[in-house]
């Protein structure tokens, strides 16, 4: 198989990586604190490895990553229907790791293939045991529908915070200096920390946590991107700034606060990336 094609398949696995990983977290986010939803969120960690480990692979084969979404399956009335759905994910995955496993001849690159599969078949499992589980101990959705600001200024720092996500990867990948790769992927992983803390302080005010991102800079020219980045984080923390000002509850204000001092840091992080 030529390179090309190979790169085609690994991005359309990168793609539905994506779509697990924002499927799992939304069920997760949904059920609220507990040992299932730390079990999940696990699991979408180890989907986010997947990810980056494609990244990397096609970024080797001189290829672009795609940060498209891939398949996702959000139907379900009842928390035991969407493990249900996740089962479902996993083994659409299976099969389709299976296939590539098959079709591509790079050896080490069906290695990587290899371990990925080894991992949804434990999902699989994992996602069995938790349809039984939150049957059993009918596990209910936790979201709501509250409106106002509180729940607007949340809502926009998720969107915020998973956009971000997106374009630190996309640019951790494209860097050419290993400092600027890694600190790129090290915000990344902090940025997915924020969008969860946002997500759940929705969900403990009964709001509804939408994982949707927004247009992603495509910026890749090293001191350029940095730039950007630094501007945005600067404008993301007075967002934050503002946010905290608004609300009126402690909690909520503390948390727009702490977000607001790791935005600047970020943003100290990135001018001494500058060359």
């Amino acid at each position: 198989m030529d390179r090309p094609k190979i790169i085609e398949l690994l991005n359309r696995d990168m793609e539905d990586e994506h779509g697990a990983i924002i499927q799992y977290l939304g069920h997760a986010y949904a059920i609220g604190e507990g040992e299932t939803a730390c079990e999940i969120e696990a699991i979408a960690r180890e989907e986010m490895r997947h990810l980056d480990w494609l990244a990397e692979a096609i970024t080797d084969l001189g290829g672009e990553p795609s940060f498209k979404r891939g398949m996702m399956d959000m139907t379900g009335q009842t928390v035991s229907e969407w493990m249900q759905a996740n089962i479902g994910l996993e083994n659409g995955a299976i099969a389709q790791y299976r296939e590539h496993i098959r079709l591509i001849d790079d050896p080490k690159i069906k290695r990587l293939l290899m371990r990925i599969l080894s991992d949804e078949e434990s999902h699989q499992r994992d996602f069995k045991h938790f349809a039984e589980k939150t049957l059993r101990e009918k596990m209910a959705d936790k979201r709501g529908n509250a409106t106002g600001t509180t729940a607007e200024n949340l809502s926009w720092g998720i969107k915020h915070e998973y956009t971000v996500i997106l374009q630190y990867l996309l640019q951790s990948y494209a860097a050419k200096n290993e400092e600027t790769r890694k600190e790129l992927q090290d915000q990344a992983i902090n940025e997915m920390q924020h969008m969860g803390w946002l997500a759940e302080k929705m969900i403990d005010k009964k709001g509804f946590p939408h994982l949707e991102h927004g247009k992603i800079e495509q910026t890749l020219e090293h001191n350029k991107m940095l730039k950007a980045d630094i501007e945005l984080e600067h404008k993301v923390a007075d967002k934050y700034d503002q946010s905290a000002i608004q609300s009126t509850e402690s909690d909520v204000k503390e948390l727009f606060k702490k977000l607001s001092a790791h935005e600047r840091y970020h943003a100290e992080v990135f001018k001494d990336l500058l060359e």
